[in-house]
C-alpha cells in the first residue's frame, strides 16, 4: 500500500513540476491530509465511507485502508473513464479491492439514487458542485455523520461560501482545518433543512 501511495505521490509532483491543468493531473490531496482522512476512517468499527471524487485512488487508498481497520467500507464515486481504470488498478495493487468499491457515474446521479447510509462523507469535486453534492449527500447522513470537503482554503473564492453556510447551520458542528489546502469538517448534530 505505502509502495503505491509513494508513486502516486511522485506521479502527482511530476505533474506538478510539468505545469500540467488541473483537469490533467490526478488532482489528490496531500500526504497529510491523507494520513487524517485514514485516522476518520479508522476510529469507527463497520464504518461506511463515501467518497465524491476518488480520481485516481491516492485518497481512496488512505480511506479505504481506515475502513479495513475495523472492518469498514469505501464506496466511490468517479465518472472520468481514465481516472476510473487507474483507480481499480491502483487500489488492486494497494491490496484494498475487498474495502473499496467504485461507482462509475456521474455523482449527482448516484447520490440521488442512493439509498444507502454513510458515516463519513469526503467531497473533493469540482469545486463548483460543493453545494448541491452536499445537498445531495446530506440525507444518506445519520447524525454524528461527518463531511469533510478538501480545499477550502486553496480555493476561497470559490468554497469560503460553502464553509460559510456549513458554519452558519445550527444542525451542524462546522470548523475549518487549515492542513493542506483546507478542510472543511462538518459533523451532523440533526436534520437539516430538506
Amino acid at each position: 500500500m505505502r509502495a503505491v501511495l509513494a508513486r502516486l505521490e511522485q506521479e502527482d509532483a511530476a505533474e506538478r513540476a510539468a505545469g500540467l491543468p488541473a483537469k490533467d493531473r490526478s488532482r489528490q490531496v496531500e500526504p497529510t491530509s491523507g494520513r487524517l482522512l485514514f485516522a476518520l476512517a479508522a476510529c469507527q468499527a463497520g464504518i461506511e465511507v463515501l467518497e465524491i471524487g476518488g480520481s485516481r485512488g491516492y485518497s481512496s487508498i488512505w480511506l479505504a485502508a481506515g475502513a479495513r481497520v475495523l472492518g469498514g467500507q469505501l464506496t466511490s464515486l468517479e465518472s472520468d473513464q481514465a481516472r476510473c481504470a487507474a483507480w481499480r488498478k491502483n487500489v488492486t495493487e494497494a491490496g484494498l479491492d475487498e474495502w473499496a468499491e467504485l461507482i462509475e457515474d456521474d455523482a449527482h446521479a448516484a447520490l440521488a439514487a442512493s439509498q444507502d447510509t454513510f458515516d463519513l462523507v469526503f467531497l473533493d469535486a469540482e469545486k463548483d458542485d460543493y453545494e448541491a453534492l452536499f445537498r445531495l449527500a446530506r440525507p444518506l447522513l445519520e447524525t454524528g455523520g461527518l463531511v469533510v470537503a478538501d480545499n477550502v482554503l486553496s480555493h476561497v473564492e470559490t468554497l469560503g461560501a460553502y464553509s460559510a453556510s456549513r458554519q452558519a447551520d445550527p444542525s451542524l458542528s462546522s470548523v475549518t482545518v487549515p492542513l493542506d489546502r483546507g478542510l472543511e469538517l462538518s459533523v451532523v448534530l440533526g436534520p437539516g433543512d430538506p
